[in-house]
């Protein structure tokens, strides 16, 4: 696994980013890990997870990469505006 994202949905619920993390997952060629919250001080609004980090192979096939642009596009229209998405 080479390439990676790391997405962010900002006030999303750890059962909807585990519903996604599970769905994602289910794409060739990828990997998903939630990295939880940092945050020190509590805060209700905020989710336990702070983004899913989205491991790609190294080649992954166009049919991969579209079904996870589907898959979050999903989310992104049920849930939340607009992700935060940072390469690495």
């Amino acid at each position: 696994m080479d390439n990676q994202e790391i997405i962010e949905f900002p006030g999303l619920p750890l059962a909807v980013y585990r519903e996604i993390a599970a769905h994602l997952q289910q794409v060739e060629g990828i990997v998903v890990d939630l990295i939880p919250q940092t945050s020190l001080k509590f805060d209700y609004n905020q989710s336990q997870v702070s983004a899913l980090c989205i491991k790609w192979s190294q080649n992954p096939s166009l049919t991969s990469q579209q079904r996870v642009k589907q898959i979050l596009a999903y989310y992104q229209e049920r849930y939340i505006s607009q992700p935060k998405v940072s390469l690495s």
